[in-house]
């Protein structure tokens, strides 16, 4: 089978497997969805408009869930003591006990799978499916232009900063930072990664010089690091500044970053005398396109 195939089939099998496809998931009397709401409200409840960007889900189809949840008596939709425009579920008293066995029962199903494997095959299959979870979040992740004005670009760059003046010997100002409406006019872009409708990386060019543009500001939320998404974002910059004509990049990083530096050698850039006057460049790189 080609790969496509080899995915599909992978998840029947897994779907099939965890007992999704039913109407009594874990032998309880409501399907698997319900009990995936039950799970997500938790005990402190949750704002419904949250409840659907977190599941993917369609407004129609949760409200049918949450009126079944509460047809049972499991669930209160109120509107928000601040917001009455605002709905938020939370869990009834029979609710949270439902949670509670749910939770113990998908505990139990994962332990009788585990036990009929060996501690080196159980090592496998948790760490196949770490793997697994950091592809898929990395191959929902998407890498587009903004405005380097905006809100999101804006937000970005302030944890950038932010990270930056905790990590550096003396700090890092704000004023180093690219400013609003920079890179207007110039041809060079501001890119933002999304996960979901959540910003987690971000990353500029701009030109240099003529045939030179410069990389700056590129930063990878902490809780996503690790995936490959600072190496992606990073062949994305080059890949558009290329497309531009720019054949010759550079960037600088500093000392207190030395993952950055390891990123920019292993990406093909080599050091070379500084081209800024700037006080945190500490190791400026090239990379030359083919």
């Amino acid at each position: 089978m080609d790969q496509i195939e080899r995915v599909r089939d992978f998840n029947r099998y897994y779907t099939r497997h965890l007992g999704v496809l039913g109407d009594q998931y874990l032998g309880l009397s409501r399907p698997w969805s319900e009990s995936r709401l039950l799970f997500e409200i938790g005990s402190d409840g949750m704002d419904v408009r949250d409840l659907r960007r977190r599941l993917g889900l369609d407004s129609g189809f949760v409200s049918r869930m949450l009126r079944s949840l509460t047809d049972q008596g499991l669930v209160e939709v109120r509107p928000h003591p601040q917001d009455g425009r605002v709905r938020v579920a939370s869990l009834t008293t029979a609710g949270l006990d439902a949670r509670d066995e749910l939770d113990v029962r998908a505990r139990e199903s994962v332990r009788a799978v585990l036990g009929q494997l060996t501690a080196g095959q159980r090592d496998r299959l948790v760490a196949a499916q770490d793997q697994v979870r950091r592809l898929l979040r990395m191959a929902a992740v998407t890498i587009s232009e903004i405005p380097d004005s905006s809100p999101v670009a804006r937000a970005c760059l302030a944890r950038y900063a932010a990270e930056l003046d905790s990590r550096f010997p003396s700090g890092y100002s704000s004023s180093a930072l690219l400013q609003p409406g920079e890179l207007a006019g110039t041809g060079g872009e501001f890119l933002v990664a999304l996960e979901g409708s959540e910003a987690v990386g971000c990353g500029i060019w701009q030109p240099l010089s003529p045939g030179v543009a410069e990389i700056r500001h590129l930063w990878i939320s902490p809780d996503c690091r690790g995936l490959g998404l600072g190496r992606r974002l990073l062949a994305e910059l080059e890949s558009r500044a290329g497309a531009q004509g720019f054949r010759t990049l550079r960037l600088s990083t500093n000392k207190a970053l030395p993952e950055a530096a390891a990123l920019y050698r292993s990406g093909g850039y080599r050091e070379i005398p500084p081209y800024s006057d700037s006080e945190y460049n500490e190791l400026p790189f090239e990379k030359v396109l083919p």
